[in-house]
């Protein structure tokens, strides 16, 4: 689409600062340095056996034309190999025939980054005579590690444009990312620098929540209540726990306050329509980038046949394999994986109310349960989130898959499924559980007919969400990425300490090479073509999923800032403040601390973007339970309205919720012999008690109450109402934006029709065969 406008959508972006683009110019041009590919082998002249496979391989890659140059230092082999032109000749002709790719870019030059995709296409499924491709050969050692190289001069143009500390604040070059990175990478950081320009204003709203709830932090009645309060509160565990003030746990109900107010209901709202315009117009700057780029009409499917045929004239395609044994296998397997997750939730809950037990005595309403369940919470995930990758794996395996974006897809479901249930299932426990199932002083509910389950505060149950949250996220954040920057920095310093021989400076001629244009055929001596290959080699190493962990760890984020936000308002500010440091950490990562990523082809950002939606609706649905059942607003509105001291007007408007904190408690007596606390239990302040309060609706009885029901009916009204509410302006928004803009459409329409127009000056009408 040569000479046609800037997309609008592009223009919009460069204008919010999200890119930064350099016009219409095509993509550079660049001229191999220093060969295609590199494979690296250890010195084998003890074990003829891997010597042989290996002679034996390179042999193969000989056979169809490559140009393969070994070099050997110290106990290292390395093999440059680069492809000759007719295979890129044959690619360019195939792309320019097939049906799916022909409105992608057919020009007569191939930038490096084809080049390299292609290679590695080909040098991955080049086989020796046992049937055994490279990945095997890796596997069984015969080679050490394959990597494809950087090119000096982008490199450097990238560094001192994107890939440094000091352009936080910049626009991104995501063409140039693309052109030297490919489409996918470019992709992610487009997705990600969308999605970290959307959290300014959810941030901004949730200070403001936050700030809502800190007016109340002194004046609230309910804060008042609770701090000057002599109600005498059962024991929260059995024999070493005594009897507690209600005002002992001051600063904790106004902590509470901070994130259980009026404002989290409006908050919720909001990010749950933010939600769906993030998704809506995410869609449409997709489709003007790709657009842009050219590859609308691209088939990840035909140009992996493309690459079939340009690797072996002769093969045969793959066939499509469906099997209901496996497939119900795979589905058992995963079933089973998510109940041992579960099962670990379980396990959490045990910790908790051991830990309980053992430190009510000291820390009133668990919060020492809580800081405990939220660590060991951190490192199950840790632990698990290996153990994860390696089920999925082996799944996607016994699916036996045709192509690796399909196994890719597959994998992608099975572990971020596998990852949202170790991530949330404590925090739907803590949200929707915790203190709604542990009976009452005449009937605990005990584990092993032991133990009691922990108890909620009197102000609620949302601040141990708070906690739980605020503790996960923020250390997996700070930790993730300290090891991501850090670790590939310390392995690049430790491989210069372990060299056994200093190599040689760049010669001036190969230094000159680099500033200015080669020609063709021109290549670097063969010392400074062995330093640009250690030096990659000394990165760290890379694999087809690298990509596949940036775009987890932000999808398990974005699925924190929205889908418990409604307790934690403060997430989307976290999530911007911690993903302005994640693009260039991730910039500077893959530009100068890892070797060089396969530039890999695509038109959208994959299964992606179906796990997002998902998350969307699910947004919706757990915030309203949340408020509607996790939260007191229910609570505090039916007192206010039914059972207040201003339903008989004998208060005024400030003091409408004066008396609730006491409303919500029940009264157990001594007296009654359903109730056993031991009598030392019953001793404050040195005078013994005969009745205790906690919280629930209840008669002295044991019986519950009629404003029980009451507000369990109002609970379940307000979820239905919030939920059916937000799902349909989910709809009209979706319906109202466009998912791909009408210029977007209309340049791909008059495209096609230039291209038919074009191809029928060569219509003759001898060639139509007539019935």
């Amino acid at each position: 689409m040569q000479g046609h406008r800037r997309q609008p959508s592009i223009e919009l972006l460069e204008l919010m600062g999200v890119v930064k683009e350099n016009g219409n110019e095509p993509p550079p041009v660049f001229t191999p340095l220093s060969y295609d590919y590199v494979l690296v082998a250890k010195l084998m002249e003890d074990r003829e056996r891997h010597a042989k496979k290996q002679r034996e391989y390179i042999e193969q890659l000989k056979i169809k034309n490559f140009k393969v140059t070994k070099i050997i230092y110290d106990n290292l082999v390395f093999y440059g190999i680069q492809a000759p032109k007719e295979i890129f000749q044959k690619y360019r002709y195939l792309l320019k025939i097939s049906d799916a790719c022909s409105g992608t870019s057919t020009d007569s030059n191939i930038s490096l980054s084809t080049r390299i995709r292609i290679v590695h296409f080909i040098i991955n499924h080049t086989q020796i005579s046992t049937k055994e491709n490279l990945r095997d050969l890796m596997k069984s050692k015969v080679f050490e590690t394959r990597f494809c190289l950087h090119e000096k001069r982008k490199q450097k143009e990238l560094k001192e444009e994107w890939a440094r500390w000091s352009a936080c604040l910049k626009g991104q070059p995501v063409t140039k990312v693309r052109d030297y990175f490919g489409e996918k990478v470019a992709l992610y950081f487009l997705w990600l620098g969308w999605y970290t320009f959307l959290l300014i204003l959810p941030a901004v709203i949730g200070i403001l929540v936050f700030l809502y709830g800190l007016s109340y932090f002194n004046s609230s009645p309910l804060v008042q209540e609770v701090c000057e309060s002599d109600t005498v509160m059962c024991p929260l565990c059995d024999r070493v726990c005594k009897v507690w003030k209600l005002s002992d746990t001051c600063s904790y109900a106004k902590l509470s306050l901070l994130f259980d107010n009026n404002g989290t209901v409006f908050f919720a709202m909001f990010m749950a329509i933010w939600t769906t315009l993030f998704m809506e117009f995410w869609k449409r700057h997709l489709a003007s980038f790709v657009c842009e780029w050219r590859v609308t009409d691209w088939s990840e499917s035909e140009e992996e046949l493309i690459l079939e045929l340009v690797n072996d004239a002769e093969c045969r395609p793959k066939m499509y394999k469906h099997s209901y044994l496996r497939t119900a296998l795979v589905l058992i397997c995963v079933l089973v994986m998510i109940l041992v997750i579960i099962g670990l939730t379980h396990f959490l809950v045990v910790f908790r109310v051991f830990v309980a037990g053992s430190l009510a005595k000291d820390f009133k309403s668990n919060l020492g349960a809580m800081l405990a369940g939220a660590v060991l919470h951190f490192l199950i995930i840790t632990i698990m989130t290996k153990v994860n990758r390696i089920v999925a794996l082996k799944l996607c395996k016994i699916e036996e898959t045709r192509t690796f974006a399909d196994t890719e897809k597959s994998f992608t479901v099975k572990m971020f499924t596998f990852q949202f249930f170790t991530y949330f299932s404590s925090l739907f426990y803590v949200a929707f559980f915790l203190g709604r199932i542990n009976g009452h002083p005449g009937e605990y509910v005990r584990l092993a007919g032991q133990w009691r389950l922990e108890e909620c505060h009197p102000s609620g149950c949302l601040t141990d969400l708070f906690i739980q949250m605020a503790i996960i996220m923020v250390l997996k954040q700070i930790i993730s990425n300290v090891f991501e920057y850090f670790g590939p920095l310390f392995k690049k310093f430790l491989g210069k300490k372990k060299r056994q021989h200093k190599l040689q400076r760049k010669c001036a001629t190969c230094y000159l090479k680099d500033d200015y244009q080669l020609k063709e055929g021109q290549e670097l001596c063969e010392g400074c073509k062995l330093r640009d290959w250690h030096t990659n080699y000394e990165l760290t190493d890379v694999d087809s999923f690298s990509l596949f962990n940036e775009f987890l760890e932000m999808v398990i984020q974005f699925s924190f800032t929205t889908i418990f936000v409604a307790a934690f308002p403060l997430a989307p500010l976290f999530a911007f403040l911690n993903n302005v440091i994640e693009i260039r950490l991730d910039a500077i990562k893959m530009v100068t601390l890892e070797r060089r990523m396969v530039p890999k082809k695509t038109n959208t950002i994959g299964v992606w973007i179906d796990i997002l939606e998902a998350v969307g609706v699910l947004a919706v649905i757990v915030n309203g339970l949340v408020i509607g059942v996790s939260s007191d607003f229910i609570p505090r509105l039916v007192y206010r309205y039914v059972y207040g001291p201003c339903v008989n007007g004998t208060a005024g408007v400030s003091d409408c919720m004066s008396g609730y904190i006491n409303n919500t408690l029940s009264v157990a007596s001594m007296a009654d012999s359903r109730v056993k606390f031991d009598p030392s239990q019953m001793e404050t302040g040195g005078t013994n008690v005969t009745s205790c309060s906690y919280k629930d609706y209840r008669d002295t009885d044991f019986n519950i109450t009629h404003q029980f029901w009451l507000i369990l009916a109002v609970r379940f009204a307000f979820v239905i109402l919030f939920e059916h509410v937000l799902v349909i302006c989910k709809f009209i928004a979706s319906w109202f934006i466009p998912p791909v803009p009408m210029h977007v459409k209309n340049d791909g329409l008059t495209d096609k029709f230039r291209r038919l127009q074009e191809d029928l000056k060569y219509f003759k009408p001898d060639n139509v065969c007539t019935p």
